[in-house]
Order: structure tokens, then sequence, then C-alpha cells
């Protein structure tokens, strides 16, 4: 592979480790509490986004949009994020999908860039806990900018920190609305997943381990 490319910015969910489980228990013990049954399916419309766009789609979801203060969806928002942050802590480098570790030397190696893009403020602790830390150069901390996936801004962010040009990114997601943001931002897309789904990525494997960077240059 040539120098083409600089940085390459991974989602987290779906794409280093597995967490739309705990996030969907989260979310659906928190729908019980007031009054809302979410099932698998609806989960699906939570991920990539950000924790208060997915309450207000779940409450939107049961017509109680009107029904919570801005005061009240805020604290809604932060009680999920302690269920969720609660079984994340049990996570190890087990959790770590196949194939990262090897995908990562093989980045260092060609001194690649690795950015962290997660619309999740956890990000940071997944990362120390699947052991990853050293690897990682940057995360981008989703609290400072203006707006979530499907929007550019998490892609943009950690090209500008990281001082690479756009072309010379390329954004790993596994979510529609993810590889919605990469493209909107100008880089190459690689979508991990179902191929119906992320058909707007420029290129799709199945999983992570997949990925073969002779495909991208």
């Amino acid at each position: 592979m040539n120098n083409k490319y600089k940085l390459f910015i991974f989602d987290m969910d779906g794409v280093i480790t597995e967490t739309s489980e705990q996030h969907y228990q989260a979310w659906k013990q928190l729908a019980k509490e007031i009054g809302i049954e979410i099932d698998r399916k609806f989960n699906e419309k939570l991920k990539g986004v950000s924790r208060i766009e997915s309450l207000e789609r779940i409450l939107e979801y049961a017509n109680k949009t009107n029904d919570f203060t801005e005061d009240d969806k805020l604290e809604l928002a932060t009680r999920k994020n302690e269920n969720y942050k609660e079984m994340i802590l049990k996570f190890t480098e087990e959790n770590l999908f196949e194939g990262v570790k090897d995908l990562f030397a093989e980045l260092k190696k060609r001194n690649i860039k690795i950015a962290i893009g997660s619309a999740s403020k956890n990000a940071p602790t997944l990362v120390r806990l699947l052991g990853i830390e050293a690897d990682v150069d940057y995360i981008v901390n989703p609290a400072e900018v203006k707006r979530g996936k499907p929007a550019p801004d998490i892609f943009l962010k950690a090209a500008e920190h990281m001082g690479v040009d756009i072309p010379e990114c390329i954004g790993v997601e596994d979510a529609e609305a993810g590889i919605e943001a990469i493209k909107s931002a100008g880089m190459f897309a690689v979508g991990i997943g179902d191929s119906k789904v992320l058909k707007k990525a420029d290129i799709i494997y199945e999983q992570t381990k997949d990925i073969k960077l002779e495909d991208l240059m």
C-alpha cells in the first residue's frame, strides 16, 4: 500500500468490539421505566447516533416527545449511560474483534495513524479495557463536536486534530448513519456488515478481520 492514506478513523461498536447488546439492554430497561416497550427491530434505528438523539427517537416512537423537559431528557440519558457503563466494565481484550490487533499492527508498520470516531463518550474506557490504548493516536470527544452522525463532524474533527488532509483519510463504519457521515466528510468509506444497508460505502467487508489494506490502494 502506498502512502496515499495517512489516517484511519474507526467507529467503535460493530467495528472494533460489539457493545450493541449492552446498549440495547440499557435502552430497553430505561424505556420500560417510562412506559415504553422497544424491540430489537426498533433498536436498529438507534445504532450510530448520539445518546440524546437515541432518546428522542424512543420518545417520538411512543408519542411522548413533549412529556419530558430538556432537563428530564438529560437525566434519562444519563441514567441509561450509567446502566450501560456498568455492563461494559466487564469487558477485556477477549471482547476485541478478531483481526483488529493485526490490522492495527499493520497500520502502525506503514506509519498510518489510528483514530476512534465514535458517537459514544465511553470510547476511552473501552479502548483501555480492550487493551488498544498504545495503538490509538486520538479519540474524538463527541461532546466537542456540534453535530453527531450522520453529520460529518466527528470524522472532520479527527482529521483536523491529526493534521491530515481529507483525501488522506479512511473511515470505517458498520452503521448507515456512520457511512453517510464519512461520505459527507469527503472521505473514503469502508463498511463493515450488510452490503444492502451499507450500499453507500466505497468498499464493504463482512467483518473487520476481512479488511485487506491492499484493496484500499
